[in-house]
């Protein structure tokens, strides 16, 4: 593991290393499986971002439980959000009086989470809960709990471990941050 990388001349520092990941993971897995102890629920990834959260958080369950997908786009290839909320692929499942915890990878301005809950809620699911692996918490206007956090970080630039730059470095097996330019 390296501690620095640099892509398109941006140079980004190690973060949160694979092995505190996997371990937060587990920790977010354990709660969920307790809560949800007797219940079936849909987990549903938001993509592409948290596809790799998404298989190891559900790896950690051990709860009969579902899956299904949304795809949202407030970023395209951009460091920051362009303010507009895309629906790109729809749920296939049947969210009515089904407990649904939604899984994403970073919630930042709020605007994707505040979007999915707006859908999923007009299907009158029994319960609505989120994970998130990063909560940049300073900058999110989101109006409902999140129920499971796996790291509150500062509103930096982040990628690896499913976030992406430009579509790329998702693979990365930690998260990195951008560093600060040298003036």
């Amino acid at each position: 593991m390296t501690n620095e990388i640099t892509i398109n001349n941006d140079r980004f520092t190690l973060y949160l290393s694979e092995e505190q990941i996997q371990k937060r993971v587990k920790e977010l897995a354990a709660r969920i499986n307790e809560d949800y102890r007797g219940k079936v629920p849909i987990f549903i990834g938001i993509l592409n971002g948290s596809f790799i959260f998404f298989s190891d958080l559900v790896r950690e369950i051990s709860l009969d439980c579902e899956v299904d997908f949304l795809k949202l786009s407030s970023y395209g290839d951009a460091k920051i959000s362009s303010g507009q909320v895309t629906l790109l692929k729809d749920l296939n499942c049947q969210v009515e009086g089904r407990d649904i915890v939604v899984v994403e990878d970073i919630i930042d301005s709020g605007l994707s989470i505040d979007f999915m809950k707006k859908l999923v809620m007009r299907e009158n699911p029994a319960s609505f809960r989120v994970v998130t692996l990063l909560l940049k918490k300073s900058v999110a206007k989101v109006n409902f709990p999140i129920d499971y956090v796996g790291f509150e970080i500062p509103p930096e630039f982040v990628i690896g471990y499913g976030l992406d730059y430009a579509q790329k470095v998702r693979n990365l097996k930690s998260i990195y941050r951008l560093a600060p330019t040298e003036k």
